[in-house]
C-alpha cells in the first residue's frame, strides 16, 4: 500500500516526556514531508497551542485540535468548528463535583479555568499557551468547545466520566485522553469525524492514511484509517478495544518516528 498521509496525536504519541519533540523526530518527518506525503496533527489540544508545534515541524497542512471540534487549514483559517449545544454546556458549569479535580475549559481562542495550577503549564514548553483566569458563570452565554477535567486519581477520573455520561447519554462525546484527564465535547465529535472530512478536502482514500495514538480520544481515529498504531505506552482499554492494531515503541523512545522510519524506508543520516 502507498500511504498518502499519517495523522499523528501529540501527548504520549509524538511528543516525549517532556511535551517536546526530539531531533530525531524532526528529521524524519522532514523527510517525508518532502517526499510529498501529508502529515497532519490531530490532538486534543488548543488550536493556538498548536500552532507552535506546527512551526517547529515546518508544516503547511491542515491540523485537528479539541479532539476534532476544530480544524484549521493551510493557512490556519478555521475551516470546521463545532461546539458543544448552549443548554449543555450551562448546566455543566453548574454541576457540583468534587472540589480537587480540576476544571477547564476552551471557549474560542481561549483556554479557561477557575483557579491556578501551574503543573499544566509543563504540557505547553514550546507554545507558551496557558489559561486564563475566570468565573466560569460568567461564561454561561459562550460557545464552549470543550470541557476537561484532571484528577491525579484516575478512579475519581472514571467516576466522574461515568456521572456526566449518564446525565448526558448520547447527546456528548466523554472520553479519557489520559487517565487522569477527562474530555467532553458534542456528541459527532471526535478525531474520526473531522479526519474524515480532512481527506475528502485532500482528495485522499481512508486506506491510504495511517494513524498514532495513545488515548481513548485516538479510537475513532485509530479505527477509522488504513492501518493504525498503538503506542506501547497507551491505553490498556484502547488496546482492548483494537487488538488487531499493532503497538509500537514508546513516546519517550521516539516510537512514531522510528516506526516510520520503517514504514517509509528512510536512511536517516
Amino acid at each position: 500500500m502507498t500511504y498518502k498521509a499519517i495523522i499523528c496525536d501529540l501527548d504520549g504519541t509524538l511528543l516525549n516526556s517532556e511535551h517536546k519533540i526530539s531531533d530525531y523526530t524532526k528529521v524524519i518527518i522532514k523527510s517525508i514531508i518532502n517526499s510529498g506525503i501529508k502529515f497532519f496533527i490531530a490532538t486534543g489540544r488548543h488550536h493556538t497551542d498548536v500552532l507552535a508545534i506546527k512551526k517547529i515541524l515546518d508544516l503547511d497542512t491542515i491540523m485537528i485540535t479539541s479532539n476534532g471540534a476544530r480544524v484549521h487549514n493551510e493557512k490556519n483559517k478555521e475551516i470546521l468548528a463545532k461546539d458543544l449545544p448552549l443548554y449543555i454546556s450551562r448546566e455543566i458549569i453548574d454541576l457540583k463535583l468534587d472540589k480537587e479535580i480540576h476544571i477547564n475549559l476552551y471557549a474560542g481562542d481561549y483556554w479557561y479555568t477557575e483557579k491556578e495550577a501551574q503543573w499544566t503549564k509543563e504540557f505547553h514548553t514550546e507554545s507558551g499557551f496557558t489559561y486564563t483566569l475566570v468565573d466560569f458563570k460568567s461564561l454561561k452565554d459562550t460557545k464552549i468547545t470543550k470541557f476537561f477535567y484532571l484528577h491525579e486519581d484516575p478512579k475519581v477520573i472514571e467516576k466522574l466520566e461515568k456521572k456526566i455520561g449518564g446525565l448526558y447519554p448520547d447527546q456528548l462525546n466523554v472520553t479519557m485522553s489520559l487517565p487522569v484527564c477527562l474530555e467532553v465535547m458534542a456528541k459527532d465529535v471526535s478525531k474520526g469525524t473531522a479526519i474524515e472530512e480532512v481527506l475528502k478536502l485532500e482528495n485522499i482514500k481512508i486506506e491510504e492514511t495511517i494513524a498514532f495514538g495513545d488515548g481513548l480520544n485516538d479510537l475513532e481515529m485509530l479505527g477509522l484509517v488504513g492501518k493504525g498504531f498503538i503506542m506501547e505506552n497507551g491505553s490498556s482499554t484502547l488496546k482492548e478495544k483494537l487488538p488487531h492494531l499493532e503497538v509500537i515503541g514508546n513516546n519517550i523512545n521516539d516510537g512514531v518516528a522510528r516506526k516510520l522510519e520503517d514504514i517509509f524506508n528512510i536512511k536517516n543520516k
